[in-house]
């Protein structure tokens, strides 16, 4: 398909899912030229990042160490431009880190545009770009790495977008699917047609992959309702994730949304959050959810 015509059908679908969001409250526009509704968080920075103050802390392993910290994005991580009267969330990639809305949110429908830019960083230049968008966060800043509320993430990485990771250790189970493989260390994916499920804090392969070409956009969005969450690529449901309980076992159903910078430069825009009272029905008909 041509890549023009690609584009138009995103637009298409976000219109018309944020159409039908419209009916059940009221849409946020997350994004403003201020990062008004964030808070920014910035981790431990690589060796190889110059033009820091002098006697910043700096390390090979960017998972320990101290972090920048609260509102101290000293390199521009994150900013946002405007193009074509559409604001654009960059993010640079350089230093580990996030943006973290200031509230907590529940029952809701995120979407977002999302594209990739060129630049890759240390310690991530041999690895696919990264990014992700975490969901129901809580606890501390920095508990994961450094960098990273204790959450669940909607993995977006490339050829990865929708995968499931929990961070901070035990926060979401079980999620519907079934092993590729029972080996420890081998790869396991979400399988909507089984009825087995994963437990524990694995990291679960989505589905399918749905990617567009590198440097186009892809519309992604997480439906939550309560402590159900589905994640959707470009239009297609790519993992369910089911009964999410916090680190001490008890039902997770509501936090902030961070948005990743993980060594890699990338784009959102049109970044938006609408509260709804249950799924769609046309994601009720492809998910039964029974955990």
């Amino acid at each position: 398909m041509h890549s023009k015509l690609k584009y138009t059908l995103l637009l298409f679908t976000f219109s018309t899912f944020v159409g039908f969001a419209q009916k059940k409250g009221k849409t946020i526009d997350l994004l403003d030229k201020n990062l008004s509704q964030f808070e920014v968080w910035i981790g431990v920075p690589h060796t190889t990042v110059t033009d820091l103050p002098e006697n910043t802390y700096q390390s090979s392993n960017v998972h320990n160490g101290t972090a920048l910290g609260l509102n101290n994005d000293i390199k521009d991580v994150f900013t946002v431009t405007e193009e074509n009267n559409e604001l654009i969330l960059n993010i640079s990639g350089e230093i580990l880190g996030c943006i973290s809305t200031i509230k907590d949110y529940e029952n809701y429908h995120l979407s977002t545009l999302f594209k990739w830019g060129d630049k890759k960083w240390e310690p991530r230049l041999d690895a696919k770009r990264d990014s992700g968008i975490l969901y129901h966060c809580y606890g501390e800043h920095g508990a994961f790495w450094k960098t990273w509320k204790t959450s669940l993430e909607y993995q977006v990485q490339e050829t990865d977008l929708g995968d499931f990771i929990p961070l901070g250790g035990g926060t979401a189970k079980p999620k519907r699917g079934k092993p590729t493989a029972d080996i420890r260390g081998e790869s396991k994916k979400f399988n909507p047609n089984s009825d087995a499920y994963f437990v524990g804090d694995s990291y679960i392969n989505a589905g399918s992959e749905h990617d567009v070409p590198h440097g186009e956009w892809n519309l992604l969005e997480i439906y939550v309702v309560e402590n159900n969450a589905v994640h959707m690529v470009n239009g297609h449901v790519v993992m369910v994730v089911e009964n999410a309980k916090n680190d001490k076992g008890e039902i997770l159903d509501k936090g902030q949304i961070q948005i990743q910078s993980e060594a890699a430069e990338c784009y959102y825009k049109n970044l938006t959050l609408t509260p709804i009272k249950k799924f769609p029905k046309k994601i009720r008909k492809k998910v039964n959810f029974k955990a």
